[in-house]
Order: C-alpha cells, then sequence, then structure tokens
C-alpha cells in the first residue's frame, strides 16, 4: 500500500473516531480514541475467528506500518517540540531538581527494581525469561511518557508546580531511557562488552550531545526569526528546526528528542518574546497546536490498533495484569526516594508522592521500544506485557489523574 494510502486510511479514522468519541462518548480525545480503537481492534479479531477476512485485512495494513520507526523516528519529533513550546523555562528551573533526579535516578532505579521483581514473578508463572530482558523492560516501561502526559495534563487542572514536575520529567527522562535501554540491549544481545566507560561515555554522548545540539540549533533559529517578519516563513523555519534538527540529531548519534526539547524550550520562551511579533506568535502557536492534535490522534488510534498485531494468550494477559502493581510499586519507590530526599530543604505539596506515582504514564514510546526487541523467544510476552501496562496507564489512571488533581486543590 503507496504511503498516501495509509496516511489517507489512518487520519479518516482518527477523524470519525473523533466525531464519534466528541458526539457520544465524551472522553478527553486521546484517550476516547484510544479505546475506541482498541474496542474495534478486538470486534475485528473476533470477526475473523468467525471467518470474515476483514480483521486479517486490517493486520495487514497494521503490519506494514513500523509503529517504532513511526513514532521514535518521525512523529516524536513534532510532539516533543509542541509540548516544549509551551512550558516556561522559569518554572521548569524552579523545579530543576526534582526533575533531575526523577530523570535520571528514578528511571535507573526503577529499571532494576521492575527487572528483578518481573524476573522472580515470570519464573513463579514458568516463563524462562533471563535477568538481562526483564531489565530491559524495566528500562523501556520506567520512563513516564511526554505524549501520553502532555495529552492528560492539558485537562487534567493540576496546580502548576505539580505540572511543571510532571511535564519536565516526561520531557527530559527519555534521554536516560534510551541510554539504559540501548546498553541492556548490548548485553542482552552479545554484540560487545559493555563496561563503565562505555556506559558513562554512551551517556555523555546521548544526553549532553543532545542538550549542546539543541541549544545550538535553537540559538541558530532564534537568530533567523528575529531577522524577519513574515509568520509563513518562520512557521516554516520552526518546522526545518524539528525535522532536520531531529534528524542531523540522529546522524550524529546523540539524543535526538532531548535536543528537540531544548531547542522548543529556547524558542518558546525567548523566542516567542524576543524574536516574533503578535501575529507570528498567534500563528505559530496555532500551527503547533493543531500538529500537536493531529498527530496525537493519529498515534493514540495506532497504540489502540496496534492489539491487532501483538500475540495475546491466556498467560500473558495474566503476565500484563500482574506486573501492572510491580511498575505503580516501582514508580512509588523511584518518586519517594528524591521527594523525602529533598524535603529537608524545600517544601511540597500535599500528597505529592502520590500524586507523582499516578501520574507517571507509560505511553507509546514504551510500545515503540518493545517491538524495537530483537527477534528472541521473550520478545512477545514483552510486548505483550508492555501493551497490557500501557493500555492500563493511559485508560485507568489517565482517566482518574485529573480527580487526584482536584482533591489536591481542595
Amino acid at each position: 500500500m503507496s504511503l498516501f494510502n495509509s496516511i489517507a486510511i489512518l487520519l479518516t479514522l482518527a477523524a470519525v473516531l473523533s466525531y464519534i468519541n466528541y458526539r457520544y462518548i465524551r472522553l478527553p480525545t486521546t484517550i476516547g480514541l484510544m479505546l475506541i480503537a482498541l474496542v474495534l481492534s478486538m470486534g475485528l479479531v473476533w470477526l475473523g475467528k468467525m471467518g470474515y477476512g476483514i480483521g486479517k485485512d486490517a493486520e495487514l495494513f497494521l503490519r506494514g506500518i513500523d509503529f517504532e520507526e513511526t513514532l521514535l523516528h518521525g512523529v516524536l519529533s513534532f510532539l516533543l517540540f509542541a509540548g516544549a513550546l509551551h512550558v516556561n523555562i522559569n518554572d521548569l528551573a524552579d523545579q530543576k531538581k526534582v526533575i533531575g533526579l526523577l530523570a535520571t535516578a528514578g528511571v535507573i532505579g526503577s529499571t532494576f527494581i521492575i527487572g528483578g521483581m518481573v524476573y522472580f514473578l515470570f519464573r513463579f508463572m514458568g516463563f524462562d525469561v533471563p535477568m538481562i530482558f526483564c531489565l530491559l523492560f524495566g528500562s523501556l516501561i520506567s520512563p513516564t511518557d511526554p505524549i501520553a502526559v502532555l495529552g492528560i495534563m492539558k485537562t487534567a487542572g493540576a496546580k502548576k508546580s505539580i505540572e511543571t514536575k510532571i511535564v519536565g520529567e516526561s520531557l527530559f527522562n527519555d534521554g536516560v531511557a534510551v541510554v539504559v535501554f540501548l546498553v541492556l540491549l548490548e548485553i542482552a544481545t552479545g554484540h560487545q562488552d559493555v563496561g563503565v566507560v562505555k556506559v558513562v561515555s554512551l551517556f555523555a554522548t546521548e544526553a549532553i550531545g543532545g542538550l549542546l545540539f539543541g541549544l545550538a540549533a535553537g540559538f541558530l533559529v532564534y537568530r533567523m526569526l528575529k531577522s524577519v517578519d513574515n509568520y509563513q516563513v518562520e512557521v516554516l523555519i520552526t518546522l526545518a528546526l524539528v525535522t532536520g534538527g531531529y534528524a542531523m540529531a540522529e546522524k550524529l548519534h546523540i539524543s535526538a528528542p532531548i535536543a528537540i526539547v531544548v531547542a522548543g524550550l529556547l524558542i518558546g520562551n525567548h523566542g516567542r518574546m524576543l524574536a516574533m511579533s503578535d501575529r507570528t506568535r498567534d500563528n505559530i502557536d496555532t500551527f503547533w497546536e493543531l500538529i500537536d492534535e493531529i498527530l496525537n490522534a493519529v498515534l493514540f488510534l495506532l497504540i489502540g490498533l496496534e492489539v491487532l498485531v501483538i500475540t495475546f494468550t491466556t498467560k500473558f494477559i495474566l503476565a500484563g495484569l500482574l506486573v501492572i502493581p510491580i511498575v505503580l510499586l516501582s514508580r512509588f519507590i523511584s518518586v519517594s526516594i528524591p521527594v523525602m530526599l529533598l524535603k529537608r530543604f524545600r517544601s511540597f505539596s500535599p500528597r505529592i508522592i502520590r500524586i507523582l506515582t499516578w501520574a507517571g504514564l507509560r505511553g507509546g514510546i514504551s510500545v515503540a521500544m518493545a517491538l524495537a526487541l530483537p527477534i528472541n523467544p521473550h520478545r512477545d510476552i514483552l510486548i505483550a506485557v508492555t501493551y497490557s501496562v500501557v493500555v492500563f496507564s493511559i485508560v485507568v489512571q489517565g482517566l482518574t489523574v485529573g480527580k487526584m488533581f482536584a482533591e489536591n486543590k481542595q
């Protein structure tokens, strides 16, 4: 199937399901789309078992879409930039210690907690999954997903300080998670020995390199925006930053997500105040909000439809249900330690640990990393369990986190 036809099908489905959700279900758009797509997928599976070929056709269509490539090397750049564009850098600086600890030590600690507990759970259930693959699962499920988090935060009604912590962590923890995932993947596949020097070098190259590249690219675009006053040209320049900057960062083997987040923060703050007219600012905001809404709709539609190409058995589903509390417990521990350490030096909102635990949503990035796992005997269960955790996170946590924020304001 041609690229145009694939895009046409996805956009049409997203539009129709968004309409159904808005008119009849009234859930937040991203959650509603994913739920309807999930129900639709299960219906197609049932039709396939009844002898109708439409389910098989839908499965073939989805297998032709590389979810990992589409997300990690495509739409992620647009969504990260659109999210970072509206984050106040001063608010982010006020919460830098909390965000820094959660995005680094929190992710690494969670990787080992989840990996260890899942290893013993799998052994108990009769799955002979080696520890290194359990740690790989821990690394891909530990980071909170910026796309899921940003989508929910728009309507959640959280306090500004809490929203900044959650959004800031989600924007920056991907870089750390990807480094941990890559190191563990190299160990799991046995391609080369990985020592402390290798880990430190990889982290420095990915994270620090991404930070510096993002600053340089953002500053260059800031200077370009400042020298013109034509919103069509300026929108095109920001598009070039997102697409060209992300592609260049990947070519240089540095963290493209961190680079785009940093560039987005620079353009969204200094660029917005000093390099744009009111008309340009309004048009750029409108453009990127529209891009954000469209791509979020397509992405959550794809997450719902992915059930068609994931292998599920009764034992896989049971394993997924049992892993959910493990992931939540790990999140609780990895949030509690940084908050307790910093409570000596600063105050926190009431019930902050419970809020950060429940608001740490997992999303498409975890699914994409799971699908990036090499073919091996343990891949199917890891993908199925990842998908189960993500669906629970987006639907159950996503639908109830707003109530928790409301209670905290009282």
